[in-house]
């Protein structure tokens, strides 16, 4: 219901106005009186009143300066003046104080009903708009965090990360906490279980994700994001200001998580709680320790705990020289020399521990994972390899059965690879994958062609012939689709914009919007709200 303030000094008018409508079934509802314009301004601050009613002369404050007062501190507040014939001109000038219209009186109801209805349906109008406007940036919102997530998964999974390129993408991407090389972390691995049905599970998945980011929104320095090898689960990602506050934090943190999702989902929660890494190099070695964590946990619906500290000693970390060996026999489909490296990396009972040696199986199943994604053949065969692994990662029944595995993983990863490189329209796609996910990044012909190994004047021409544009126009294309998503956060200013799909410049970033969409990116942004 619209609600309405009448103010007059006269009762038997504000009375009589109260007669001469059907308010309730026009969809108003008069919530108050006033007999002048100080005691309606006061009643405005304490009700939440939509339209305002009021004679032009009054004692204290007459109405016009009612409507300029409101104009100014409740400009959502619509104003209709009641005046005598004398007073005609001076009305229409009020209107410039914001008074919507101004009824002769006395008033005849037809006139106010006429009246009425032009405020509500002007009222209704600018609703709709506030509703959409709010839809539009919670979806530009969501996109921005999808961003996010996608990009902290990406720091926790890849194998060569550029320190510049990560600290520009950080940066656009509003992450710079992360930036802070002294900063400790720690991740947390959700998973959600129910004995009864596992239906209900796949049901509630979404839910259970809205509640997480409900959950990081309200808790600085924490973020999350979802790795698709491992369905039923969240990870979370907090930032450790110092070392008395690490037990504290995470403590309350877990609380908080096993409480929401059990009081809104009815749900169990199963959490790993992993070890506290140093800067973004460490990241990978800190979420395989919370994905051990977990996986200690008891079967069955239960919600539990696992917190187990992990000693620096066993924590492998992989050198770029073992990255690059690895990667290198993948990508030239070379199983000897990576059955080789898996064993020497591996190594035999003598020298490690079952924790050491996890870490390590990890390390390996990521790099693999990796590559999968980086040439597109994420194949439900691929997949449900890349969960075996894991699976008897988590439970080690034999060392050489974890080992066999993943050689079996990379035959299968090699003979895409290979069918991949064979074939224009295969690498093309893998390519045009790469893209879209790196695309805010700096990213160029030579740097693909030197990370798929192909030549970038056959690679130019390849592109072109499989995707119908050369790469440089596709990449701006992309760019600007990625733009009018976000344009629909107004909050979002337009060098973040700019900077988040991969401009340093909002000025070359508006010149080339304007080329492509024939407005600017404020313009633009305008137009989807009606106020171009």
């Amino acid at each position: 219901m619209i609600k309405v303030l009448i103010a007059d000094d006269e009762i038997q008018i504000r009375k009589g106005l109260r007669l001469k409508v059907d308010w309730d079934k026009e969809g108003f509802e008069i919530v108050e009186e006033a007999s002048n314009g100080k005691e309606a301004l006061e009643k405005i601050k304490n009700k939440d009143i939509d339209l305002v009613i009021t004679d032009m002369r009054m004692p204290i404050m007459d109405g016009v300066e009612l409507a300029r007062r409101c104009h100014i501190e409740f400009p959502h507040v619509k104003i209709i003046v009641l005046s005598g014939y004398s007073d005609f001109d001076y009305v229409r000038n009020s209107l410039k104080q914001g008074v919507r219209d101004y009824l002769l009186k006395p008033v005849a109801p037809d006139e106010l009903e006429e009246a009425i209805r032009k405020i509500r349906d002007e009222i209704k109008d600018e609703m709709a708009k506030k509703a959409e406007l709010v839809r539009m940036n919670q979806l530009a919102n969501l996109h921005l965090q999808e961003m996010q997530e996608q990009y902290i998964l990406y720091l926790v999974k890849e194998e060569r990360l550029q320190p510049n390129i990560v600290k520009e993408r950080l940066q656009q991407l509003q992450l710079e906490e992360l930036l802070n090389e002294n900063a400790k972390v720690q991740f947390i691995t959700v998973e959600i279980r129910e004995a009864a049905d596992p239906i209900k599970l796949e049901e509630l998945m979404l839910p259970f994700q809205m509640v997480c980011r409900e959950i990081v929104q309200e808790q600085k320095g924490t973020y999350l994001f979802k790795d698709p090898s491992y369905t039923k689960m969240i990870q979370f990602l907090q930032i450790i200001e110092s070392d008395r506050q690490t037990s504290t934090r995470t403590s309350q943190l877990v609380k908080r998580i096993q409480h929401t999702i059990n009081k809104y989902l009815k749900l169990d929660t199963v959490i790993g709680i992993g070890n506290v890494v140093n800067g973004l190099m460490e990241y990978r070695s800190g979420y395989i320790s919370s994905l051990l964590a977990w996986s200690h946990s008891l079967l069955g619906a239960k919600s539990q705990v696992i917190d187990q500290i992990i000693p620096r000693e066993e924590v492998f970390n992989f050198s770029p020289d073992i990255e690059k060996r690895l990667t290198n026999a993948i990508e030239h489909a070379d199983l000897l020399v990576f059955k080789e490296n898996v064993h020497s990396i591996l190594g035999g009972v003598e020298n490690q521990s079952v924790l050491s040696f996890s870490f390590s199986a990890n390390h390996v199943l990521f790099l693999l994972g990796s590559l999968a994604k980086k040439y597109g053949i994420e194949t439900s065969n691929i997949q449900n390899a890349i969960w075996n692994c894991q699976q008897n990662i988590w439970k080690l029944n034999s060392q050489y059965e974890v080992k066999e595995n993943l050689i079996l993983l990379a035959e299968l990863i090699i003979e895409r690879v290979r069918q991949t490189r064979f074939s224009n329209k295969a690498i093309i796609e893998s390519v045009r994958s790469y893209v879209d996910l790196h695309y805010a990044s700096e990213i160029s012909l030579t740097t693909l062609s030197k990370l798929f190994h192909i030549n970038s004047a056959h690679l130019s021409e390849t592109f072109k012939h499989h995707v119908g544009k050369n790469f440089s126009d596709y990449l701006v294309h992309l760019r600007m689709e990625k733009a009018t998503e976000l344009l629909k956060d107004h909050q979002l200013k337009i060098i973040d914009i700019a900077n988040l799909v991969g401009f340093s410049s909002s000025g070359y970033f508006s010149t080339v919007f304007k080329k492509h969409y024939g407005q600017t990116p404020v313009e633009f942004r305008n137009s989807m709200t009606g106020n171009g």
